[in-house]
């Protein structure tokens, strides 16, 4: 899954090399690869095993001087690029202007995202050794071409990927623990399987020794009466939580997957500061609501529909909401009141605390699905995150 994979993003000037290097790295015709300024016009995503690191996905983007009619969007791309990138590689070429290549190495340093220097293409100059030690610090001189530098390039990569580990259910139950999950099969379920979040919670708690028992709402009564003891967590959509808090045997805590991934993936101490904006605003506010995915909406979606009839319920029927969905995200926060983002699984957690710190930077609360359905049902003191 994309969303669990390392990202190491290729950057550089046109015709630097990037395209190349991810086809020596993979070992497939995975980029365009020209002589032609500007070939990579968007970009490209590739998902692999790499040797002592395991899932990653290499993202090739467009040349950072791009001097064509679309270079200014081409270029874009690029930068937004860094909001998925835990690993940089720096491509250099053989000139003595580094500026560009500089300026971009300061804003990876502020982001705290690894960075790995090459000196691309040697094999097309004439004394590699000098080139490298005139651009200063720790730099590979490597080619796509022999493939010198190559294996440095891997065991470099291996050695900065130190990715802190944020489970699910961290503090929230332990192994031998019997844990209900009450899951929905409306019309927004996949027929014939689950969705994302259902499968990656079953398979950590399987992988800490809980004891995972699935229902549907309406089995929740019969589930519970199968058991010869309250189950220590339950685990629900966000959309029934209310019925579910219901049925919630004393003793048993209570959260939904999107509080999960919310806890995992973003701020939750922001998320739960950001619910508690909703009782500052009014049917004049503008809300904004970011869905990490792409799909067809249903009639029971829940950041297209469930959730806008629940804040216009409480905030009147003239409350402005935009919506956006999978890498769309505005620009210019500014004029909105309020980002409710959805539990981001399809997002790696650089993505969402990007997007959180862009929203922090406008003085904007932010907060997600889950836990604004729970402020809005008037349950978020009652559930554990």
């Amino acid at each position: 899954m994309q969303s669990d994979r390392i990202h190491i993003g290729f950057f550089g000037r046109c015709n630097s090399g990037k395209s190349s290097l991810i086809n020596a790295l993979t070992g497939q015709n995975v980029s365009i690869v020209s002589e032609v300024a500007g070939t990579t016009t968007d970009m490209v995503s590739k998902a692999m095993e790499m040797p002592g690191v395991g899932a990653v996905t290499l993202l090739d983007t467009p040349g950072l001087d791009d001097g064509t009619v679309l270079g200014y969007q081409r270029m874009s791309v690029a930068w937004k690029a860094l909001d998925k990138t835990d690993i940089a590689v720096v491509l250099y070429g053989e000139g003595e202007d580094d500026s560009v290549e500089a300026g971009l190495c300061e804003e990876l340093k502020r982001r705290n995202i690894a960075v790995i220097r090459v000196l691309a293409c040697c094999d097309r100059i004439s004394d590699p050794a000098a080139t490298a030690a005139g651009k200063g610090g720790d730099i590979i001189t490597l080619s796509s071409v022999t493939r010198e530098g190559i294996s440095e390039l891997r065991t470099r990569i291996a050695a900065s990927c130190q990715r802190e580990e944020h489970l699910l259910t961290a503090g929230l139950c332990d192994s031998g623990d019997t844990v209900l999950l009450v899951m929905p099969q409306d019309s927004q379920a996949p027929k014939g399987r689950l969705i994302l979040p259902q499968v990656q919670t079953i398979r950590e708690l399987l992988d800490k020794g809980c004891v995972p028992i699935c229902c549907t709402p309406d089995r929740m009564p019969a589930a519970l009466d199968a058991l010869t003891e309250n189950p220590r967590l339950i685990i629900t959509d966000s959309q029934v939580f209310e019925p579910v808090w219901k049925m919630k045997p004393e003793g048993s805590r209570l959260t939904s997957f999107s509080i999960l991934f919310a806890r995992s993936k973003g701020d939750m101490n922001e998320f739960a500061a950001g619910a508690s904006a909703l009782e500052s605003l009014s049917g004049n506010s503008h809300i904004l609501i970011a869905e990490a995915c792409t799909h067809v909406p249903q009639h029971e979606d829940i950041g297209r529909v469930k959730l806008p009839a629940l804040l216009r319920r409480k905030l009147g029927s003239e409350l402005r909401i935009d919506i956006v969905s999978g890498n769309d995200f505005p620009e210019d926060l500014s004029v909105y009141d309020l980002v409710i983002h959805c539990g981001a699984c399809m997002f790696t957690r650089r993505h969402v605390m990007s997007r959180v710190e862009k929203i922090r930077k406008a003085g904007i609360p932010v907060t997600n699905y889950g836990t604004a359905l729970a402020a809005l049902t008037g349950i978020l003191d009652k559930v554990v995150y």
